[in-house]
């Protein structure tokens, strides 16, 4: 399911442009790219292109060149939020543009306050048109401002500023004094600065709107001072006074929980114009004063209430238009993830408290884990917000919530739950949690993620986790991921000798007690994965002892179909790569396997892995190294029993390719060889035509069945299974009109 539909045609286009960068530009002499050609895109486009190329990680100094061509590429609202753009970059490629919105948060590569300033101060039309800039999280680098003639250069020079935000900065009193002289500034975030006095706000009384002064730790102002500030911002409609409540102890922050406590109880005079705010985090704050405000205050729209412990005060529940941040009931959890995503104490604890509220959910909630999502992603190296975030995804995706999400919103899941386990390998908790949400069928199977990354990292937590419910877990993961994998990402995993020895560790460990469980099963599943059409997986098998291993598996649990038919299924792995067939030319074993192909009490499908293992090891007869009479008898019996097998309803194998078939098709082999292969490719062809009647023709397996069908020699028997393959193949071109169809995956 996915409700969010397919994406734009524009996205695609952007999304190409982004990929084919290599093909569309050349190199300046700096190593910056410019566009070969490129039209006059329209200016929205351009923005949007800028913002795709951030999003996918692409915006560097390098590419950020293409920009530098104004006329075709005019930029308006840029984001290089995260970007590694140096201050050179930034002046060359966007200084020059005509900018309106300029958000550098957290920009890597040097780039500072100082240089974005002056670079942005050094274009005049930029002074007068950029109305909105954030700088959240940068060095402002204060005393580098400077222009060529020795002037300061300062925000004041942005005359058209109305939005700055400069939060998590290095930002002082005296850098707050020259914002404050801005003519139009109407919104301000100013928090977790080290300001420690609120006067210089005076400066913008008539025009300030909005002022988010969150966790000002340094903040010595007494509470009538402050108040007597606030009483003159007569314009003033959102004022954020919120506290992080994790980094300070009872004895902080006194003053200004008490011009909080003051300003709740005081007259609507003061900040008349008030329809929003945020107490987060404040301490000593009290339900009558709460009461009190929201009374006087019938035009409040927001009120911030998180970890303040009056959330559910009575009077709240009453207001129909208030939306109110705490922890009393989900609306106010979900409003706290929605306005707190930048705030880490925040977000830990809503989640905490969403936690609570998803435990026993029976409803899929799209909206909410987008919510989880994104806060995942807004603190990628936190600890805190992963380990409770993860436990939510859990809680949301549970059971059958997962087959109604949107396929999308599952994948960016997915992928933000395997970047958990690559930074936080050495948390149980954490990793707990996302093997936990990993193991949903419905996700494993239908949607997109990093499968290959998932195998890897939860092959590298097994490794150092014994503890037998989460080992059932991983195990089952992996055993559908490998089956998932293309053929060259299983070839890069085979190549791991230290998976194929935590697997068979596993076989091993539940073979000595004789155990039969899904661990079993699913680890006997990933081995018998790893190794189809894998030689170096095969020998790496080998070379781990698997041979001996399975060997006294298929003598204990010889009356379980469900493990002699994967452990056969891996012996037939071996017995196609023709330099590991001496490996398996064990008189004991073969006659073992003989035994079970002769037996018409086994299943069918046992019988059939064992056939596989003996017409390929008996096709080469210069290679048979044991007594000639085995192989005698071991061509008669193939050929006797299975004309034998029922036709079979239910899906038993898949196969990936029919090469491995080929050397047992060919007009020389006994019948006994060239019935199980054609009885084997008759029984998949009949179940998913369409999956194998292009990889027939594709590797000239057609022309071989052709050629067994009309040579004089070929037994009756296998020219009637060849002709009806070719049969099957025939009707289904026919009725298709096309025999251009998709390949075969690994075996179940």
């Amino acid at each position: 399911m996915d409700a969010e539909g397919p994406q734009t045609l524009c996205d695609l286009c952007l999304d190409q442009v982004c990929c084919s960068l290599d093909v569309l530009c050349s190199r300046r002499s700096d190593g910056s790219m410019r566009l070969i050609w490129a039209p006059v895109f329209p200016q929205e486009m351009a923005d949007q292109l800028l913002q795709k190329m951030a999003t996918k990680g692409i915006l560097n100094d390098t590419t950020v060149g293409i920009f530098r061509n104004c006329k075709e590429l005019r930029l308006r609202r840029v984001s290089i939020r995260f970007c590694p753009v140096s201050a050179e970059a930034f002046r060359l490629a966007l200084c020059p543009h005509r900018l309106q919105e300029l958000d550098a948060s957290l920009v890597s590569g040097g780039l500072t306050g100082a240089n974005i300033i002056s670079g942005l101060a050094s274009n005049p039309e930029c002074r007068l048109s950029l109305q909105r800039l954030y700088l959240n999280g940068l060095q402002l680098d204060w005393q580098a401002l400077e222009d060529d003639g020795g002037v300061p250069v300062g925000f004041s020079h942005l005359q058209g500023l109305r939005t700055l935000h400069v939060a998590n900065t290095d930002m002082t009193g005296s850098v707050l004094e020259d914002v404050c002289t801005l003519p139009l500034l109407e919104t301000l975030d100013i928090s977790c600065t080290a300001v420690s006095n609120l006067s210089a706000l005076l400066e913008c009384k008539n025009t300030l709107r909005s002022l988010t002064a969150h966790g000002l730790q340094q903040l010595e102002m007494p509470p009538a001072r402050l108040l007597s500030v606030f009483s003159q911002l007569h314009a003033l409609r959102h004022l954020d006074l919120s506290n992080d409540h994790f980094a300070v102890d009872d004895s902080d922050g006194r003053d200004g929980d008490e011009a909080v406590r003051q300003l709740l109880e005081g007259s609507p005079q003061v900040l008349p114009s008030l329809v929003s705010l945020d107490i987060s985090g404040r301490k000593r704050v009290t339900e009558a004063a709460v009461r009190a405000f929201v009374k006087a205050r019938t035009e409040l729209v927001f009120l911030g209430l998180l970890a303040t412990g009056v959330s559910s005060c009575d009077v709240l529940a009453s207001q129909k238009n208030l939306k109110v941040t705490g922890e009393a009931n989900e609306n106010q959890v979900c409003e706290a993830l929605r306005r707190y995503r930048d705030r880490e104490c925040f977000v830990r604890e809503a989640l905490v408290h969403l936690y609570t509220l998803t435990t026993d959910i029976d409803k899929t909630r799209p909206d909410i884990l987008k919510l989880v999502l994104s806060v995942m992603q807004h603190h990628p190296t936190s600890l805190h917000v992963h380990l409770v975030a993860t436990a939510c995804v859990f809680n949301l995706t549970t059971q059958d919530l997962a087959e109604n999400m949107p396929d999308s919103l599952l994948s960016s899941t997915v992928t933000q739950l395997l970047h958990a386990m690559k930074t936080f390998p050495n948390h149980h908790q954490v990793q707990k949690n996302c093997l936990l949400a990993l193991c949903s069928d419905h996700i494993l199977q239908d949607v997109t993620f990093d499968k290959f990354l998932a195998a890897t990292l939860v092959i590298n937590w097994l490794s150092s986790h014994g503890e037998p419910t989460l080992q059932r877990m991983a195990v089952a993961v992996i055993s559908i991921l490998v089956a998932k994998l293309s053929k060259e990402e299983t070839a890069q995993l085979s190549k791991d000798i230290f998976i194929m020895k935590q697997l068979l560790a596993i076989v091993q460990q539940k073979a000595m007690v004789g155990v039969i469980d899904s661990t079993l099963n699913f680890a006997l599943s990933a081995l018998w994965n790893l190794t189809d059409e894998m030689p170096s997986a095969a020998r790496n098998f080998i070379a781990c002892q698997g041979l001996e291993l399975y060997e006294e598996v298929l003598e204990s649990y010889y009356t379980e179909p469900s493990i002699q038919q994967k452990v056969l299924g891996l012996l037939n792995n071996i017995a196609e790569v023709e330099e590991l067939q001496p490996d398996l030319m064990e008189e004991d074993l073969l006659e073992h396997i003989l035994s079970l192909l002769q037996d018409s009490h086994v299943e069918v499908g046992v019988r059939y892995f064992a056939g596989g293992i003996l017409a390929h090891l008996s096709s080469r007869p210069e290679d048979w190294t044991l007594d000639e009479e085995l192989r005698a008898t071991v061509l008669r019996q193939l050929h006797a029993s299975i004309i034998t097998w029922p036709q079979l309803e239910r899906e038993m194998v898949s196969y990936r390719s029919f090469r491995p078939f080929c050397p047992l098709l060919q007009t020389c082999q006994p019948s006994g060889v060239q019935l199980w292969a054609v009885w084997a490719m008759r029984l998949v062809c009949s179940q998913n035509t369409s999956q194998y009647s292009s990889m027939l023709e594709k590797e000239g397996v057609t022309e071989l069945l052709k050629a067994l069908a009309g040579h004089p020699d070929t037994h009756s028997d296998v020219k009637r299974l060849s002709y009806n393959i070719l049969q099957l193949v025939e009707q289904y071109q026919s009725a298709s009109g096309s025999s251009d169809h998709h390949t075969g995956s690994a075996k179940p």
